[in-house]
């Protein structure tokens, strides 16, 4: 029986060797995630602290932004508003001034248009009057465009038509007479026609 217990104790010592190896290098691989999750809590520490420190300054910039926009809404929404109610009655008077203006503004631009088309008529009347006489008849009787009446058109041209009809009859009965002349052979200067 002592040799089985002696077996027993050496299978147990073998076995308690091996549970102790084991046990220890569970222990070691423990030890090691447990370096390593301290080094991430550590990290993850300083990470959170970080960002907390952000958020604050964050939260402190939000609450100085929400302060100034709290004063600027009890200070400058008010005058705002003033000036807004004063541009509305201004626009209001604007838009009853307005028709007003308009016509008076209408009223000046068809005075200064008529008063331009009276002088560009003296213009035209003071550039007529200035042009020589002959050239005066010759727009007359020959172009439809001189700033005379109808009735003087008339008048010249028809003035024009006889005094154009006694030069032709003058002249046919001068050549004729000439011709005449030349077919009795008379000779100029020594008789005269009769």
């Amino acid at each position: 029986m002592l040799s089985s217990r002696a077996k027993c104790t050496a299978v147990r010592g073998q076995s308690l060797d091996e549970v102790a190896r084991r046990v220890a290098a569970r222990a070691v691989q423990y030890d090691s995630e447990l370096k390593n999750l301290d080094t991430k809590l550590r990290e993850n520490l300083s990470n959170f602290r970080a960002i907390e420190g952000s958020i604050k300054d964050t939260l402190a910039e939000l609450n100085k932004s929400e302060q100034r926009v709290d004063y600027a809404l009890d200070t400058d929404t008010p005058r705002i508003r003033e000036e807004l109610e004063r541009s509305l009655v201004v626009l209001e008077e604007l838009s009853h001034k307005l028709p007003r203006i308009r016509s008076r503004v209408a009223d000046i631009q068809s005075a200064y248009n008529s008063g331009r088309k009276r002088a560009r008529e003296l213009v035209n009347d003071l550039v007529w009057l200035n042009t020589d006489f002959h050239e005066r008849w010759r727009l007359i009787i020959f172009t439809p465009s001189a700033p005379v009446s109808w009735r003087w058109k008339v008048i010249f041209r028809l003035l024009f038509g006889l005094v154009l009809l006694t030069f032709l009859w003058i002249a046919w009965v001068a050549i004729r007479g000439a011709y005449r002349a030349h077919r009795q052979r008379l000779v100029w200067g020594e008789r005269l026609m009769s």
